[in-house]
């Protein structure tokens, strides 16, 4: 089973609404992200290794794909899986066994996978940079996800639960959306999709000062606002960079110095929020 979808559109939303809804539902659900490891340690995450297989690993350790037995295996960003990996993937979908890096017991599974990428598989297919076996394996049921701004009438209705969720979490009372706000929230394209959502309200939710949320507390790009369309290049870069040590700046203020807050709610890594940190002198 092949998602596809943009990236933040949810695709790993639906892959444990498939899994939930079936009768593997009280099995396991264990997810890799392809994109996130490095080929190496990507098959032994897959695959498990035995002690001493690589410098390292000093016990046996099993691998997703163990752990998954019976369940559901769900591999996000596939298309950016190396082709040495795409072999043994395509082997354990083909004769549903394996070996641990470094073994030599073959060992049988039953897992039902479901992948999902935001890539052109079939572009990269023609590239030479994805098997095009194992594409045909994976698209037997494919399920597109589709942007958020190809289904714009489900914003109103994601709006709301963000909000009470993240009402709850921060501990506020749940604010009302006034309609010149809905509107403007519809009508903009949302690029990071439902993940955009999702820090756009909370980042509303940490500024709140109480009172209906309006047009004025929604980002300059949400409301269509491009600060620098009439500045030259320089005084662009800076007004950029005065926008992020403010931005920067408020957010740290608004989670009471809480680093790891912050960074989740500015969208960034907490390595880069502490680099900003240094550069802008905010210490």
């Amino acid at each position: 089973m092949l998602i596809l979808g943009e990236t933040g559109t949810g695709k790993e939303l639906v892959a444990q609404a498939i899994h939930y809804g079936g009768f593997r539902a009280d099995r396991p659900f264990v997810k890799v992200s392809c994109a996130a490891l490095p080929e190496g340690l990507l098959e032994s995450e897959l695959f498990g290794h035995e002690r001493g297989a690589f410098t390292g690993a000093r016990e046996r350790r099993k691998g997703r794909f163990e752990l998954a037995h019976g369940g559901t295996l769900f591999l996000d960003e596939v298309g950016d899986m190396s082709p040495p990996t795409q072999a043994k993937l395509l082997r354990v979908l083909q004769e549903q066994e394996f070996e641990r890096v470094g073994g030599t017991e073959t060992l049988r599974v039953d897992v039902r996978l479901i992948t999902a990428t935001n890539r052109d598989l079939e572009g990269l297919v023609a590239e030479g940079a994805f098997r095009e076996d194992l594409y045909y394996r994976l698209n037997v049921v494919p399920i597109r996800v589709p942007s958020l701004r190809e289904r714009a009438e489900d914003i109103p209705a994601l709006m709301a639960h963000f909000l009470q969720a993240f009402a709850k979490r921060l501990g506020k009372p749940l604010p009302e959306m006034s309609g010149d706000a809905l509107a403007l929230l519809c009508r903009y394209a949302w690029p990071g999709n439902v993940r955009e959502i999702q820090h756009v309200v909370e980042s509303m939710l940490v500024f709140s000062k109480g009172g209906p949320i309006t047009a004025a507390d929604l980002p300059a790009a949400v409301r269509g606002e491009d600060r620098s369309a009439d500045s030259g290049d320089r005084a662009s870069s800076a007004t950029l960079r005065e926008l992020e040590r403010q931005a920067i700046t408020r957010t740290l203020v608004a989670t009471g110095g809480n680093k790891r807050k912050a960074s989740e709610i500015l969208g960034i890594g907490l390595k880069t929020l502490y680099r900003k940190i240094q550069e802008f002198g905010l210490q």
